[in-house]
């Protein structure tokens, strides 16, 4: 901004407008015939969305074959899975912080990443050992800051 107007020219924003030879594509999802074959053809990354660690394997494994059956590198392919995320030093947070986004401790437990910093680091590893190599955490209340400085003090380290 130089008082009059705006320049997007050093803007540290991100993806930058051109990219070579475009910018990133991310294909997601658990479709089992149409999602996987999209993402051998055009993805960067694949991502599962809210899948469970078997359901997410499963999701790799067939975007694998769909590259191999267009002699694509299954390896090209970057695996992620994003997660809802639900993390307390007790049971009385988490449970206070699954309540505050109308979840059950039990529903995040099944289909996402919920408990102590010890549960959450763990089950963020069964993503790993499916095939993930970046997990997205989805924190549902984005005015619990001090359950963002837990995940990043608590359960970073674990995961390092």
């Amino acid at each position: 901004y130089d008082g009059h107007h705006f320049s997007v020219a050093k803007s540290p924003a991100l993806p930058k407008p051109t990219q070579q030879p475009h910018p990133p594509i991310i294909v997601g999802g658990g479709g089992p015939k149409k999602t996987p074959a999209l993402a051998a053809r055009f993805a960067d990354e694949f991502n599962t969305p809210f899948l469970s660690p078997a359901d997410a394997a499963q999701q790799y494994t067939r975007v694998d074959e769909a590259c191999e059956g267009i002699d694509r590198d299954p390896a090209s392919i970057r695996r992620t899975a994003a997660l809802i995320v639900c993390c307390g030093e007790d049971d009385a947070v988490v449970a206070r912080r699954a309540k505050a986004v109308g979840w059950s401790v039990e529903d995040l437990k099944r289909f996402g990443a919920c408990g102590s910093p010890d549960d959450v680091a763990g089950r963020i590893k069964e993503w790993e050992a499916a095939g993930a190599t970046t997990a997205y955490l989805q924190i549902l209340d984005m005015s619990d800051l001090d359950h963002v400085r837990l995940i990043g003090r608590e359960v970073g380290p674990l995961l390092a």
